[in-house]
């Protein structure tokens, strides 16, 4: 009997990592297709209806509706990808789909779960030792590598077209921002770059701004100004309105004495608001959205306008952190703490039109003690929501892409190469191993050639023959031949400037391995009511 009980225990861990398996699989090789620069879109069509076209891997699977235990840890491993390095999120998916793959044989061949689990473990640090040893250093003033990463990122992308000019805009936007820590590491915040979108005109109208730009428009109610010089701004979260009861009551007028003393007092009561605003020096109000009553009125605009100060309107909640840090002036919770202190310096302020729009924008913020004085804005532009969405998505990439580089100041060749030359380094070392261990460090080996074979087979070219000639050239020494789309043929990868940061693959590599270990040592699947 006890035979028989270990028997079927036995089998139904196999059936449940085979059908693990077999679902992270079919979610990696969904995003197959759209790897490389030669990769196709996939339409997403949300509950709501609307409709998203992209190529980003971590977008496509966050978007699926996966129902699988083991196909959400691939969702998960791309979303890891996406915040560790913000680009590669497909290439981990299918990494990790691939090496499933090679598990797969090597549990038929009655290898232990475990043992493969240490195989891959082992086959991770010789292969991030590979990675380490061609990986080329970068210096963050050589602004044309960084830009040739940058644009390696957006080629692969629905707005490659456009990459001359959003990668010198990705590469300006977060070295502008970079700040460098007291241990001589460069930090940078993502946070510090905001991306405005405005429906209009084209991509090539996108601009870089140096400090920040809001979305609302200045009040031009009773003719106020809509351009200041050397402004003050205070950023306010208190009403310019009479004040009402905090109940609900209604007040009975009997007579027109009483109505005329009721429209005096709110003429005055806002006249005095108006005029301690004014003693501090104030030029420019940012005015938070009000949910209870109105913020403005016509009367307080009229006596802002009349005392020259310019007015924005309508300022969202989840913006005023931004606004304050990048500004560096609190924002202000009542008139009795309204002081000259709390204000921001900023060289201009002018309201701009962008097409049918108008925006906002706050040029040269004087490092204030609490401002960054590190902020800028980008804009950018496009003709449809469609591409809007898709440009901010493709940018956001690029962004990351320079963050890795200052995070980890090194390049490596792109187009498959870093993968062939890890493929035919652990070969190598595979055959110095014995064992079971030898099998498993081979198989890593052979599944990290689905990159290389992908990134051929997408493009069109004869993919077991593109295979076969990188294998050739990185086993003569040649580390940066990869595959050169444009060609359809092998070449050296770093003439094409097709370059990557470090942290892209290495994060990739490491994190598609961890996710199949933990696969692998999943034997049961327990259902909770």
């Amino acid at each position: 009997i006890g035979e028989t009980t270990t028997g079927s225990s036995t089998s139904k861990a196999r059936d449940v990592r085979l059908s693990n398996i077999i679902a992270a699989k079919a979610v990696a090789d969904a995003v197959r297709t759209s790897l490389g620069p030669r990769g196709m879109d996939k339409m997403v069509q949300t509950g709501t209806g609307d409709v998203l076209i992209t190529n980003d891997g971590a977008t496509i699977l966050e978007k699926m509706q996966v129902e699988h235990p083991a196909a959400k840890m691939l969702v998960e491993l791309s979303r890891s990808q996406d915040i560790v390095a913000g680009d590669g999120t497909t290439t981990v998916a299918v990494l990790a789909g691939s090496l499933l793959d090679s598990c797969l044989s090597l549990l038929e061949m009655g290898i232990h779960p475990t043992k493969i689990s240490e195989g891959f473990s082992t086959a991770l640090v010789k292969a991030m030792e590979v990675l380490d040893s061609v990986a080329i250093p970068v210096n963050l003033e050589q602004r044309e590598e960084l830009i040739k990463a940058a644009s390696t990122s957006l080629n692969s992308k629905v707005v490659s077209q456009h990459s001359t000019l959003l990668a010198p805009m990705a590469v300006d936007a977060v070295l502008k921002v970079a700040e460098k820590q007291t241990n001589g590491s460069t930090l940078v915040d993502l946070k510090h770059i905001r991306t405005v979108k405005k429906l209009g005109g084209t991509i090539d109208d996108s601009e870089l701004s140096d400090g920040v730009v809001l979305t609302q428009e200045a009040s031009k109610a009773s003719g106020g100004p809509t351009r200041v010089a050397n402004a003050k701004v205070a950023l306010i979260q208190f009403q310019l309105s009479p004040p009402k009861t905090d109940v609900e009551n209604s007040v009975v007028v009997g007579n027109y004495a009483a109505m005329d003393r009721i429209l005096r007092e709110e003429r005055q009561h806002l006249l005095s608001m108006v005029k301690k605003i004014k003693a501090t020096g104030c030029t420019v109000l940012l005015i938070q959205k009000s949910i209870l009553r109105d913020a403005v009125t016509d009367l307080s605009l009229h006596f802002l306008a009349k005392s020259k100060i310019m007015v924005v309107t309508d300022i969202e909640r989840d913006e005023i952190e931004f606004i304050s840090r990048a500004l560096g002036c609190p924002p202000i919770a009542g008139l009795e703490s309204f002081s000259a202190e709390k204000l921001a310096r900023v060289e201009l302020v002018e309201e701009v039109s962008l097409g049918e729009e108008k925006v906002v924008k706050l040029m040269g913020i004087l490092a204030g003690p609490t401002s960054i004085g590190r902020t800028v804005s980008i804009i950018i532009r496009g003709s449809n929501n469609l591409v809007l969405d898709e440009a901010e998505r493709s940018l956001h990439d690029a962004l990351c892409v320079v963050r890795s580089l200052v995070n980890k100041q090194f390049l490596i060749a792109g187009g498959g190469a870093p993968e062939t030359e890890m493929s035919v380094a652990l070969t190598k070392y595979a055959n110095e191993l014995s064992g079971m261990e030898a099998y498993c460090v081979k198989a890593y080996a052979h599944a990290l050639e689905v990159i290389p074979y992908t990134l051929a087979e997408n493009a069109g070219l004869n993919a077991v023959e593109i295979v076969t000639e990188l294998r050739k050239r990185h086993a003569s020494g040649q580390h940066d031949a990869g595959i050169n789309v444009r060609k359809g043929s092998v070449t050296s990868i770093l003439d094409e400037n097709v370059i990557m940061p470090l942290l892209v693959i290495s994060s990739a590599v490491g994190l598609a391995t961890e996710c199949v270990r933990m696969i692998l040592k999943i034997d049961d699947i327990v259902l909770t009511r």
